[in-house]
C-alpha cells in the first residue's frame, strides 16, 4: 500500500470510529434486497422501508409470495420504485430457481441477477460474506478521485485503481470510510475542506474556497 494511501486510511479511520455499513440487514438476501432499493435513493429512507417490509416478509419463501404490485406498494416511497419492483420481483425468483434459494458468492453470479452491478455484488460480498472488496458509488468515486487515490473518468476504473494502492484487507472498510467522508465532509457541491481530516493529502484542497 501506497504511504499516502496509508496516511489517508488512518486518518479517516480516526475520523469515524462508527464507521459501518448504514442500509440495516440481518441476512444476505436482506442486504442483497436493500442494496437493490438504494440506487440514488438514500440508506436513511430505505432503512425506513425495509424496517418494516424485512419484518412482514423475513425469508425468501416469503418474499416470493408477494406480485409485483405488491411490491410497488411495499416500497413506493423510494426512487424509481417501479423498476426497483420488478427487479427484485425478477431477482428473488432467480435466486430461488438457479441458486436454490442462497444469495451467490460470486461477483460473476451476482451480476446476472436482475438490478445487480458491480457496486451492488461488492456490497454484498464485502459486507454479507467478508470478501474483500470496495463498492464505488457515487461518494467513492468522488472522493477518492478528488484526494487522488484514483485518477479515473468511471467507476470501474476507479475500483481498479483503488485495488491496486490499497492492501486488501482494508478495502471493505476503506469503501465505508470514503463514504462517511463523502456524506459528512467531502460533499460535491461544497466540501467542507476546512475541517477535513486529510486536507493536507488532497489533490485538490482548494476547492471549497473556489465554490463559495
Amino acid at each position: 500500500m501506497t504511504e499516502k494511501a496509508r496516511g489517508i486510511y488512518e486518518s479517516l479511520k480516526e475520523a469515524y470510529p462508527d464507521v459501518r455499513c448504514e442500509l440495516n440487514f440481518g441476512t444476505p438476501l436482506q442486504l442483497l434486497t436493500a442494496t437493490v432499493m438504494s440506487a440514488q435513493t438514500t440508506d436513511r429512507q430505505v432503512n425506513k422501508v425495509t424496517e418494516h417490509f424485512f419484518r412482514d416478509y423475513p425469508t425468501l419463501d416469503d418474499l416470493l409470495t408477494l406480485s409485483v404490485e405488491q411490491i410497488e406498494d411495499e416500497i413506493h416511497s423510494i426512487g424509481f420504485y417501479h423498476t426497483k419492483a420488478r427487479n427484485l420481483y425478477l431477482m428473488w425468483r432467480m435466486i430461488a430457481e438457479r441458486y436454490d434459494g442462497e444469495v451467490p458468492r460470486t461477483m460473476e453470479e451476482l451480476v446476472k441477477l436482475p438490478g445487480v452491478g458491480r457496486k451492488t455484488a461488492n456490497v454484498v460480498l464485502s459486507n454479507a460474506f467478508g470478501v474483500p472488496a470496495i463498492a464505488v458509488d457515487t461518494h467513492v468515486f468522488r472522493v477518492s478521485n478528488r484526494i487522488g487515490l484514483a485518477h479515473a473518468s468511471d467507476v470501474v476504473q476507479t475500483e481498479r485503481q483503488l485495488m491496486e494502492v490499497l492492501d486488501p484487507e482494508i478495502w471493505s472498510m476503506m469503501h465505508h470510510l470514503l463514504i462517511f467522508h463523502g456524506r459528512r465532509c467531502c460533499h460535491a457541491r461544497r466540501p467542507e475542506c476546512g475541517r477535513c481530516p486529510i486536507a493536507a493529502a488532497c489533490e485538490h484542497p482548494q476547492e471549497e474556497q473556489k465554490q463559495n
